[in-house]
C-alpha cells in the first residue's frame, strides 16, 4: 500500500512540476530544471500530500506545496553536487547537471528552481487564505535557509576543512539543518494548511529525518554504488564523521530504529489513518537507496 501510493504521489507532482515549467521554454537552463526535477523517492513530496490528508486538505491543493518541496530538493542537489561542495559526478544514477551542462547552467538551474519553489508555495492555488500561503512561503525559506539547510550544508563545508572530527552533537545539528529542515517543513505543511496544532509533525520529522541521515551514512559503507544512484565510500575514505563512525554500525543501526519508534508514536493522535506514515518512517531504515 505504501508503496503503491508513494508512486501514485511522485507521478502526480512530477506531472504537476512539468506542467508548471512547460511555459518556460526550452533554453539549457530549463533543460536542467527539468532533468534535475526528475526521478528521486519523492519522500517529502508525500509527507506533504499524507499529512494534508490526514487534515482534510485536497490533493488539488497539497500537489503545489508538494511540488515546492521537490523544487527545493532538486536544487540543493544541483548546488550540493557543484565542485565547489561536494564534487558529484553522478546523482540519481545520471551525470549531475553541472557534467551534463556546465557549471553555470548548473548554479543557475539551482537558482531557479529555488525560486519555482516559494513560487508554487505561495500559489493562490494552495489555500484561499492568504495569511496560510504566506505563512508557507515563510517557513520554507527559515527551512531553505541560513537557519536551515543551508546552515547544514554551511557546518558540513566546516566539518571537512576543520583539523578535528566533529562531535555526535555537532554532527546531529548539522544532519538537522542539512536534512532535517526539509523533511520538518514537508510533514508540518497539511497542519499548516489546515490551520492545526503542528507538534506531533514536528516530533514526527525530527525522528525520521535523523534517522535518514543515520542510514545514509550506513549506506554509504553497506550500500551499492549501482543501487545507491551515487559513489559510495566517499566519507570514510575521507575519514568523515558519520553516525556510523562516532557510534559504530550496531549503535547507528539501533538508533535509528529507535528514532523511527518515536516518530511512530508521535502519530498516535490520528490512529489508523497515519499507518501510512509509520510505514514512510520504517521505510527510511529499510531502504536500499
Amino acid at each position: 500500500m505504501f508503496k503503491s501510493r508513494l508512486m501514485d504521489c511522485a507521478a502526480q507532482v512530477q506531472l504537476h512540476l512539468d506542467s508548471v515549467m512547460e511555459p518556460m521554454g526550452d533554453l539549457p537552463v530549463v533543460q536542467a530544471m527539468r532533468y534535475a526535477s526528475h526521478g528521486g523517492k519523492r519522500l517529502r513530496a508525500f509527507l506533504v500530500m499524507e499529512s494534508a490528508r490526514l487534515h482534510g486538505i485536497a490533493p488539488d491543493q497539497s500537489v503545489w506545496p508538494a511540488a515546492a518541496i521537490e523544487a527545493m530538493h532538486a536544487y540543493s542537489l544541483v548546488h550540493d553536487d557543484l565542485p565547489c561542495m561536494d564534487n558529484d559526478d553522478m546523482r540519481r544514477g545520471q551525470p549531475t547537471v553541472h557534467i551534463k551542462w556546465d557549471y553555470e547552467t548548473a548554479v543557475l538551474a539551482g537558482d531557479a528552481l529555488q525560486a519555482l519553489a516559494f513560487e508554487l508555495a505561495a500559489n493562490e492555488a494552495v489555500s484561499p487564505k492568504a495569511e496560510v500561503r504566506a505563512t508557507l512561503a515563510l517557513e520554507l525559506a527559515r527551512a531553505a535557509g541560513a537557519q536551515g539547510m543551508v546552515l547544514g550544508q554551511a557546518l558540513d563545508m566546516a566539518a571537512d576543512k576543520s583539523d578535528t572530527p566533529f562531535d555526535l552533537s555537532q554532527i546531529t545539528a548539522l544532519q538537522e539543518g542539512k536534512t532535517g529542515a526539509l523533511f520538518g517543513w514537508s510533514a508540518q505543511a497539511g497542519a499548516r494548511m489546515a490551520e492545526a496544532d503542528t507538534s506531533p509533525w514536528e516530533t514526527y520529522a525530527k525522528g525520521i529525518g535523523l534517522a535518514f541521515q543515520i542510514w545514509d551514512d550506513v549506506l554509504d559503507i553497506e550500500g551499492d554504488a549501482a543501487i545507491v544512484g551515487k559513489a559510495v565510500g566517499k566519507d570514510q575514505d575521507a575519514g568523515k564523521a558519520t553516525f556510523v563512525s562516532l557510534l559504530g554500525m550496531d549503535t547507528a543501526k539501533a538508533r535509528a530504529h529507535e528514532l523511527v519508534e518515536q516518530s511512530c508514536a508521535a502519530l498516535d493522535p490520528f490512529g489508523a489513518e497515519a499507518d501510512t506514515l509509520r510505514d514512510v518512517a520504517r521505510y527510511m531504515i529499510s531502504r536500499d537507496k
